[in-house]
């Protein structure tokens, strides 16, 4: 995955929590229910960790996204990432300005998909944080991972969360993986935009919840087809290229935070599909794969079929 070098980014697109504290105590029912949890991994895995017996996705030392790989407490303004990521040139050649620019292609390409309806999409800012955040949500420490918060429209990404993927989940990992998380957050966004969150309930194989994960999913994918011919307000698409072994490591990831392998592998050794919140790992596949390889995101609709796979 590569980007165009003479393409702008949008560093207000990201802002930079560390340091600024807040964290503890319990995070809000509204990030499990009203924004699908946290996406990929996020709260109900570490609540299916807890139920099962499994390993707490703590931070890690490596510092996760990258931005400098400062520890829980370490502040850095959201001023350093203006002054140094500019062009997809920067973003080449920097992994802090590699995020902001999935940030900018993931939200130009639902811009332009809502101006195509006629309607507005309203841009939410990935906010990193380290140790603890607070939310329209409640309070998250850095055990939740990435999520999504409707109160307040924000997508939060604990920085240790990518190493924790490749080290206690076995993920291939990379930027495009990064992109893929990114991205399915950022389908809960849209979710929330359509007034889709209200309908991820319950717990199961059929349920509300798992349904609303996997049109997140479903969504990343549709970003991922469109991503190398979207432009920014340049008129140039931030993403150069999407490769086959970038799309291997996504389905890498999928395959590898199904509700029955994080049961299986990381919990109790057996599972329980009534617990399932965020679908199997092939369901996790097949949902991205079928938003990748249509591009459209009317064929998204995990809500309107039996068959989710």
């Amino acid at each position: 995955m590569r980007f165009d070098d003479n393409a702008g980014l949008d560093t207000s697109e990201v802002q930079d929590m560390r340091g600024s504290g807040g964290g503890g105590g319990g995070i809000g029912g509204r990030v499990a229910i009203g924004g699908g949890g946290l996406g990929l991994v996020g709260l109900v895995i570490y609540f299916l960790m807890s139920q099962f017996g499994g390993v707490s996705l703590g931070p890690s030392a490596a510092g996760g996204l990258g931005l400098g790989n400062l520890g829980s407490g370490q502040q850095v303004d959201s001023t350093t990432l203006a002054q140094k990521c500019h062009t997809g040139a920067d973003a080449n050649r920097d992994h802090d300005c590699a995020i902001v620019a999935v940030v900018n292609s993931v939200q130009d390409y639902w811009a332009q998909e809502f101006a195509r309806s006629g309607r507005t999409y309203k841009k939410a800012p990935t906010r990193f944080f380290s140790g603890g955040v607070r939310t329209g949500c409640g309070s998250a420490t850095s055990d939740t991972g990435p999520f999504y918060c409707p109160a307040d429209s924000d997508v939060y990404i604990d920085l240790s969360f990518f190493d924790e993927l490749k080290t206690r989940f076995g993920a291939q990992g990379g930027l495009f993986t990064e992109s893929y998380v990114l991205a399915h957050e950022y389908g809960h966004h849209v979710q929330n935009l359509n007034g889709t969150s209200k309908k991820g309930t319950g717990t199961g194989p059929k349920s509300g919840s798992v349904r609303l994960e996997l049109q997140a999913d479903c969504y990343a994918g549709v970003w991922a087809n469109h991503a190398s011919t979207t432009p920014t307000e340049s008129g140039q698409p931030l993403v150069q290229d999407i490769t086959q072994d970038d799309i291997s490591r996504a389905l890498d990831t999928a395959s590898r935070i199904g509700d029955d392998y994080i049961q299986t592998k990381l919990g109790s050794g057996q599972a329980d599909p009534s617990s399932f919140t965020h679908g199997t790992s092939a369901q996790r596949e097949k949902w991205f794969t079928t938003g990748f390889q249509t591009g459209q995101p009317a064929r998204c609709d995990t809500f309107g079929t039996n068959n989710l796979g």
